[in-house]
């Protein structure tokens, strides 16, 4: 077993309450990611764990556990894009700003995405939404300082520093400590919450996911869970907008808004929290609480639930509360640093693919499954904890890739029969790179936009007006 699928099974583990029957998995296909860090290991691992913790709850009831089958090649191609468009193009993911700068010690990332964050660095530098300009005022800067500042005007940066600086990091500390997942666990209000309606070919049919996540590794997550047959409602405020990235991720969605700070909005909000099974959310630690929704009001809406959470750079130490992304957490962390020096790059290098966003929320959705078996077969409601941060500490740990060969150019055989008919246009998609003994995933609903549906779940009806 892969080092990577020892600790993760061990982070799933430490919720303890039910038995996890073995899982036999086959590992097919054959290339890499060219990478300093074993990234195909990591996809592979965390897809396989998704794909583990599935077979066991859809095995509850039937017997023995399904055999789990990974594409290597298919699961490196997913931790990109899967979507493939066709007479349409998706636009850039990267804001014309956002990017490594060189400063007067080093190196800094700028992530300008969104529109508030843009704003903030341009205001914090003092000078015009041009990257010239931007790149002059960075030059003048030494890179913790101007991190510093950059954070505290509530823009998004990093420092590239290297793993050893990040080692003694007061962050990088705090995260070493922690868990993998950190589980909570309290009883269920009522004896037993049985699932609405299961089936053998889509084992999650009826579970109700409540989706407040944004750019990647949530909407990675529920996406999964979608792809088995849960009615994921996606919930985002009313100007947030992700357009790289919303037709990757909503396929198999519904996608709703509410604004939080309304009083109506928010009353639709605790009645879909009331009713939902799980609850996925990407806030930063206390955003949540600072619209009145804490980890305890939310269990008192809904003692029952099954609560997954993740953040950027942990939930612990001076950095709990840092905005951040997986391009910020790979320069914090070391892994951009020992990118370039592993490709002689006289510049940061990141990994080929947004891996921590990837993996995180396919252990996100293992999280996910293990709460379910929990609640239903030793009644217990769990609350799960993830970040990129220490999800990035368990690629830096792992062995190297020992696998031979490169990942070979993308072949029409990859793409999956059938043309998605998305709000864009119509697209194709990769095969699915997860095979699950008499399990049948099902693609759902066609990618949506956001905001594009009302905020109800499926059979439900929602008040007028809201």
């Amino acid at each position: 077993m892969h080092a990577f699928a020892r600790e993760i099974e061990t982070a799933l583990d430490a919720a303890s309450g039910v038995a996890s029957d073995p899982v036999e998995v086959e590992v097919v296909g054959r290339g890499s990611l060219a990478s300093c860090f074993d990234v195909t290991g990591l996809a592979v691992a965390s897809i396989a764990a998704a794909g583990g913790e599935l077979a066991r709850y859809a095995a509850s009831d039937e017997g023995a556990v399904g055999r789990v089958e990974v594409d290597r090649r298919l699961a490196s191609m997913w931790f990109g894009f899967s979507l493939r468009p066709e007479g349409w193009a998706l636009p850039s993911p990267w804001d014309p700003i956002a990017g490594d700068y060189p400063t007067r010690d080093g190196w800094i990332r700028l992530h300008t995405n969104a529109p508030h964050h843009r704003d903030a660095a341009i205001a914090v530098l003092g000078v015009e939404a041009d990257r010239k300009a931007v790149a002059a005022a960075v030059a003048r800067h030494e890179s913790e300082g101007l991190e510093a500042a950059l954070v505290e005007g509530r823009g998004c940066a990093a420092a590239m520093r290297t793993q050893a600086e990040w080692a003694r990091h007061p962050q990088g500390e705090a995260v070493a400590r922690e868990p993998l997942v950190a589980w909570a666990t309290v009883p269920c209000a009522t004896e037993s919450r049985p699932d609405r309606s299961r089936s053998r070919g889509a084992p999650l049919a009826g579970v109700r996911v409540l989706d407040l996540t944004r750019v990647l590794a949530g909407p990675v997550a529920t996406r999964f869970l979608a792809s088995w047959g849960a009615d994921v409602l996606r919930i985002d405020p009313p100007s947030w907008d992700e357009p790289a990235v919303v037709p990757e991720v909503t396929v198999g969605k519904r996608c709703a808004g509410l604004d939080l700070e309304q009083a109506g909005d928010r009353a639709r909000f605790e009645s879909l929290v009331a009713e939902a099974d799980v609850f996925v959310h990407g806030y930063r630690p206390d955003a949540l609480a600072r619209l009145g929704y804490d980890s305890a009001r939310i269990r008192a809406l809904n003692p029952d639930l099954i609560d997954v959470a993740l953040c950027a750079y942990g939930w612990t130490g001076p950095w709990r509360g840092r905005r951040g992304f997986d391009s910020l957490v790979q320069m914090s962390s070391g892994i951009a640093h020992a990118g370039s020096l592993w490709a002689n790059a006289p510049r940061p290098t990141p990994l080929p693919v947004q891996a921590l966003d990837h993996a995180a929320g396919y252990l996100m959705a293992a999280a996910v499954l293990r709460g379910l078996r929990l609640r239903r077969d030793a009644g217990l409601a769990a609350s799960a904890r993830l970040s990129l941060a220490r999800t990035a500490s368990l690629l830096t740990a792992g062995p190297p890739d020992t696998a031979s060969g490169a990942l070979a150019a993308e072949e029409p055989s990859d793409l999956a029969p059938g043309v998605e008919d998305t709000t864009w246009g119509a697209a194709r998609r990769l095969r699915v790179p997860l095979r699950i003994a008499g399990l049948n995933g099902e693609s759902g609903t066609p990618a949506c936009a956001l905001r594009s549906g009302p905020p109800a779940w499926r059979g439900g009806a929602v008040a007028a007006g809201v």
